[in-house]
């Protein structure tokens, strides 16, 4: 398991995401002094992949997803998220999430995807060099997306 430097932590604390270099796919970390606001920023994160502006606020979803540890609930999260791309046009602009066990219950805001310039569209979540972790009171979740 990769450690993060110390020095970093306060970086990590101020940040929501950071992007790594990949060969071929889009590779981030979120960041969140919760598990929640981990996950939360991982989504907003894999949103920013697409489309580095602002989103507005129109619309309101509520999901719910379930996965056997925290790694198949993070997946299962994001590829919702990409399922209401998909099939709604949604496109996320916030979220806050609730946390049970292996349960995530969330209420997302978002608007129309046509309405934005899309510069990279994200297939799909990979297991691909996934990880979370708590260091120093810091959730970290790393997550490679297929584009």
């Amino acid at each position: 398991m990769e450690r993060i430097k110390t020095g970093k932590i306060a970086d990590m604390r101020n940040k929501k995401f950071r992007f790594f270099k990949h060969t071929a796919d889009v590779k981030f970390r979120a960041y969140g002094k919760t598990l929640e606001e981990a996950f939360e920023n991982a989504g907003l994160a894999m949103f920013n992949a697409m489309y580095k502006g602002k989103v507005e606020k129109k619309t309101k979803r509520r999901i719910q997803v379930e996965g056997k540890d925290k790694e198949s609930l993070l997946y299962n999260f994001l590829e919702e998220l990409l399922f209401l791309l998909d099939t709604e046009s949604f496109f996320l602009a916030s979220c806050k999430a609730e946390i049970k066990d292996n349960s995530l219950e969330a209420e997302l805001y978002g608007d129309n995807a046509k309405r934005y310039p899309v510069e990279i569209d994200v297939k799909a979540v990979t297991y691909n060099e996934m990880f979370i972790k708590q260091e120093k009171g810091v959730w970290v979740v790393q997550v490679v997306v297929d584009v």
